[in-house]
């Protein structure tokens, strides 16, 4: 077992196949928490458990759609169940959608990201919000990126549902303005994701961050001590 200033809670990370959410997910186990972690693909999160164990952590696998609203409204009531506790939440998962003219968006595609960026954020504060605000120091972390407040072409899909993330999260964290726990937006920045490199096909992508790079600085916001409350904070390293 890892001791950390996590030790003994219990941290839920969306996205946790890959990326920076397998990369948060590591770092939060290398802080003691035991890690719930989901995702569409159950190979991938098998690696990020062995990640975890290698490093002495633990974690339990919950495979799922964060298109399925009724697997992702389970969540609470599961983790509740198993642990008693949830005292950190970390929605990384994203889905890009094409990028195309706002005209030309087609309606699947819309489907998918709005289901996977806004509605699964909604859904997520429904589900997981009762067991953090009930949580010793409960804190939850949304990623978001510039484009939801600098528009741009061909991104509009994607564009508008983080900029919905981002009021919506800002909104619940007025709610909790007067409790102990604290909700964030985090801008990880330019960093080599399979997302980054599926918009900006053929980049060099030898320069970016990694995942790895940016896990410390959002793994610093669900820390007991942290107390900063609806920003949108920048990792900048």
């Amino acid at each position: 077992m890892t001791i950390g200033p996590l030790s003994g809670r219990i941290a839920l990370v969306t996205g946790a196949s890959r990326g920076i959410g397998a990369a948060v997910a590591v770092e939060l186990a290398r802080l003691g928490a035991h890690l719930v972690i989901t995702a569409r693909t159950e190979g991938g999160l098998s690696d990020t458990d062995d990640a975890i164990r290698a490093l002495g952590g633990s974690a339990t696998l919950l495979p799922l759609d964060l298109r399925e609203g009724d697997q992702v409204d389970a969540i609470g009531p599961s983790v509740l169940e198993r642990f008693g506790r949830l005292d950190v939440l970390v929605s990384a998962a994203a889905a890009l959608g094409r990028l195309t003219p706002a005209a030309h968006i087609l309606p699947r595609d819309w489907e998918e990201v709005v289901g996977v960026n806004l509605s699964a954020a909604w859904r997520l504060i429904r589900t997981c919000g009762p067991l953090l605000q009930i949580a010793p120091a409960g804190r939850a972390v949304f990623l978001t990126t510039d484009v939801a407040r600098m528009p741009r072409a061909y991104w509009g899909a994607y564009g508008a549902t983080k900029a919905g993330v981002e009021h919506l999260v800002r909104s619940w964290a007025a709610e909790a303005s007067d409790g102990h726990w604290r909700v964030n937006l985090c801008d990880p920045g330019v960093v080599a994701t399979r997302l980054r490199a599926q918009a900006m096909p053929g980049e060099d992508a030898s320069s970016l961050r990694r995942p790895a790079d940016v896990a410390p600085g959002i793994a610093r916001l669900c820390l007991p001590e942290e107390q900063r409350q609806g920003e949108v904070i920048n990792i900048d390293l």
